[in-house]
């Protein structure tokens, strides 16, 4: 059975919910402190889930990613083991330069969002579509084109940079995972289907290996069907956000 660190900073508080969805899966989930680094290395994946680390004081997730646990993180990635960051984990991830890791420095930034009725926290439901022509430990449950309704809860969740180089590199390198779309799928670069303002609609961004996801809406909160929208009949049953953990445990095997 594959094990995963749920790694909880200070500030965290979705650290249950998202192990409860790893465990769903067959997966063994451990909720594992920030300064608890003792045989951290044993895991075979590690997920940081969301939240307000260091109550996303300067800016969202920038204190967590300097901590020196991420070294360690960062370190097992790179032997291609699974990092996965949801929301504030996504931008501890894409602070700590992870993520996308073309070079080794920090290359974007989760910017406040953009949203023509709220200011700041805005928090509903959206339509991804897995946007990847390849497969990659994040996707390998889903169909090409697939969309998924899932929720976000964020203020800064606006994928942003001034490389203008970047965003070429990582349509080329097929990095973008998941992007905000309609709901047919159609990538329409305005609000609601764009509910952040995020460059080109990029919801979630892996690197190029394919191990490492950083991603802002939350997958978690859409495992059972009982948590969607006008499905709660269905119960337990598995939700759209469950395959993105039940590829993980297909890629870990």
């Amino acid at each position: 059975m594959s094990k995963i660190a749920v790694i909880l900073f200070p500030g965290i508080n979705c650290e249950n919910e998202t192990a409860r969805a790893i465990e769903s899966v067959g997966m063994k989930a451990d909720i594992v402190r920030w300064n608890d680094t003792r045989n951290l290395d044993s895991y075979d994946g590690y997920v940081l889930p969301g939240g307000w680390s260091y109550e996303d004081r300067i800016r969202a997730g920038v204190i967590a990613a300097k901590d020196p646990v991420m070294n360690i993180i960062k370190e097992e990635a790179e032997k291609g083991k699974v990092v996965m960051g949801i929301c504030n984990g996504c931008q501890i991830i894409v602070e700590s330069g992870i993520i996308p890791g073309l070079q080794d420095k920090v290359q974007m930034a989760l910017a406040p969002n953009k949203n023509p009725f709220v200011s700041g926290f805005y928090c509903t439901w959206i339509k991804i579509k897995n946007f990847s022509k390849k497969k990659n430990a994040f996707n390998l449950k889903l169909n090409e084109g697939e969309v998924m309704n899932v929720p976000i809860a964020h203020g800064e969740g606006r994928f942003a940079t001034k490389d203008e180089t970047l965003v070429r590199y990582l349509l080329a390198n097929d990095q973008l995972l998941f992007r905000y779309c309609d709901e047919t799928g159609n990538i329409a670069d305005k609000f609601p289907a764009n509910p952040n303002g995020s460059l080109i609609n990029i919801a979630g961004i892996v690197n190029k290996k394919g191990n490492v996801l950083a991603m802002m809406p939350h997958p978690e909160r859409a495992a059972w069907m009982r948590q969607v929208p006008g499905m709660h009949s269905n119960g337990e049953s598995a939700g759209p956000g469950r395959k993105i953990f039940e590829s993980i445990r297909e890629y870990l095997k």
